[in-house]
């Protein structure tokens, strides 16, 4: 949902989808694609001469272990989600968005996520002309089918549940499968229908009612496209009441992922701050566990395919600050850990949480939140690793991703204002190289001024990490490095 906004015919189906024109130039334009940091360059080489400054905080010193599995980072793990607004009407996502599609390919392979409370009141118009609001047209659909083309980024597309027909959802799926094929890994049928009592449904509105509804439209698209994979009940929370309860009654065995809406909090709320949202978040682990079992009963597989920090656009100061950078890491591990296939962070336009500002087409900046999900994606894909961490009283986390390569990939967030760590790791492997690269900013609350190993993001994706540094002492399996206050350290070991 982007939160300021919370509360046909099949003519011309199907044309040639332009990927088969533009496709070559995904690999042209796409960044490299990394399995972990050490993809950029030689890292042990020049990692050699360069030692990890010795921070001037206060330092606490700690040790830690790294055990065996705990889970995995898949392929296509990261994702951002925009507003079908977006799509429609600030002609966002088109083949000449050359900046946006750079950004996205810098952050590795992800997941597109179309939906938010805009998809509710946007109808298909199949002889629509493009690029009007209320309307999602073949136009628009083609525009996006050529962006697309330009990254290394799959779909999931949400339709209209609240305001459209079961014939119109039908058509809309089956150009939109017909133009961008096996691009897309699902189809979202509505946005938070746990709330659509609110504004859409204000008489007899509860789990069975959306049921009954949601299965004609299901019906609908599958007789009209029966390749087509079907996701839900994209609800804005209520995992217990609503979506466990879908999952686990007969309409659960209708969808192939499991689909959640996650908010850190109201921002809105004077616990909205930077302080808060570093600070533990138990429920995202609750949320995890029960979607777990959930996924345990039906093997189907769940992913937050809209999150972000505070409701409503997110927290002045806060959403936009480099606090939100730190915040991300954790979120992200968190969820991976409790067994989610993936995350689709929240954003567009100028809003608090956006990880990428844009106004209408045109890129404004990388937010610090986006420095986190390429931090994140510099720790690459792999299996989880279990780590033990022996400070105590202490805001710092700790995880590890060994990656297909063999490389052990230790990601430390230290969210401590006045201390840092001293942090000597049992690697559990014979040591044959190592490096430090840094995620800084002076300021939780600081805005602009965030690096990563002293490189910044241009507005089309461009980056350059400066020299990694080599830990502070390396012994067999053993290694020391710092973590400087309100910083998150990636520590590679080879």
């Amino acid at each position: 949902m982007r939160d300021s906004e919370k509360h046909g015919s099949t003519a011309g189906l199907p044309r040639p989808s332009r990927r088969r024109v533009l496709g070559s130039l995904g690999a042209t334009l796409g960044l490299p694609l990394l399995e972990d940091a050490a993809s950029l360059f030689n890292v042990p080489a020049l990692a050699e001469g360069n030692p990890q400054p010795v921070p001037t905080e206060a330092q606490t010193r700690a040790t830690a272990l790294i055990e065996g599995p705990a889970g995995t980072i898949p392929d296509y793990f990261m994702g951002l989600a925009y507003e079908k607004g977006d799509l429609v009407s600030d002609v966002l996502f088109t083949g000449a968005n050359m900046s946006l599609a750079g950004l996205f390919n810098r952050l590795g392979t992800g997941v597109l996520a179309i939906g938010g409370n805009s998809l509710d009141t946007t109808v298909w118009t199949a002889d629509g002309m493009g690029n009007t609001a209320g309307q999602v047209s073949p136009v628009d659909v083609d525009n996006l089918a050529d962006f697309l083309a330009l990254t290394n980024w799959k779909l999931l597309y949400g339709v209209n549940l609240a305001t459209s027909t079961p014939a119109l959802a039908a058509a809309e799926v089956a150009y939109v499968q017909a133009t961008l094929g096996n691009v897309v890994i699902g189809y979202e049928i509505g946005n938070e229908p746990d709330e659509y009592y609110l504004s859409y449904f204000p008489n007899g509105w509860d789990l069975s009612a959306f049921q009954a509804l949601w299965e004609e439209f299901q019906s609908a698209i599958l007789a009209a496209t029966p390749s087509a994979v079907i996701t839900g009940p994209a609800a804005s929370g209520n995992v217990t009441t609503w979506t466990v309860p879908f999952i686990l009654s007969s309409t659960g065995n209708l969808i192939s992922l499991v689909t959640q809406h996650y908010y850190r909090g109201n921002g809105h709320n004077v616990n909205a701050t930077v302080s808060n949202l570093v600070s533990a978040d138990p429920n995202i682990i609750a949320e995890c566990v029960a979607l777990k079992w959930s996924e345990y009963v039906r093997k189907t597989p769940f992913r937050f395919t809209e999150t972000n920090s505070y409701l409503y656009g997110g927290s002045p100061g806060v959403s936009n600050a480099y606090a939100s950078a730190l915040w991300v890491i954790d979120h992200l591990f968190r969820i991976a850990l409790g067994g989610g296939s993936g995350v689709n962070m929240q954003g567009g336009d100028a809003s608090y949480y956006t990880p990428i500002a844009n106004q209408g087409s045109a890129v404004l900046e990388a937010r610090p939140e986006y420095y986190g999900l390429l931090f994140f994606s510099l720790a690459g894909q792999g299996t989880l690793l279990q780590t033990k961490l022996s400070v105590t009283n202490f805001n710092a986390t700790m995880y590890a991703v060994l990656t297909a390569s063999g490389v052990t990939n230790i990601v430390i967030v230290n969210k401590e204002v006045y201390s840092s760590l001293k942090i000597t790791i049992e690697c559990g492997k014979t040591i044959n190289g190592a490096s430090v690269i840094e995620l800084r900013n002076t300021d939780l609350a600081a805005t602009t001024g965030q690096t990563i190993q002293g490189g910044t993001v241009a507005v089309d994706g461009s980056f350059t990490l400066g020299a990694p540094y080599a830990p502070e002492n390396i012994s067999s399996s053993w290694v020391t490095c710092y973590v400087p206050a309100i910083s998150a350290v990636l520590l590679q070991i080879f």
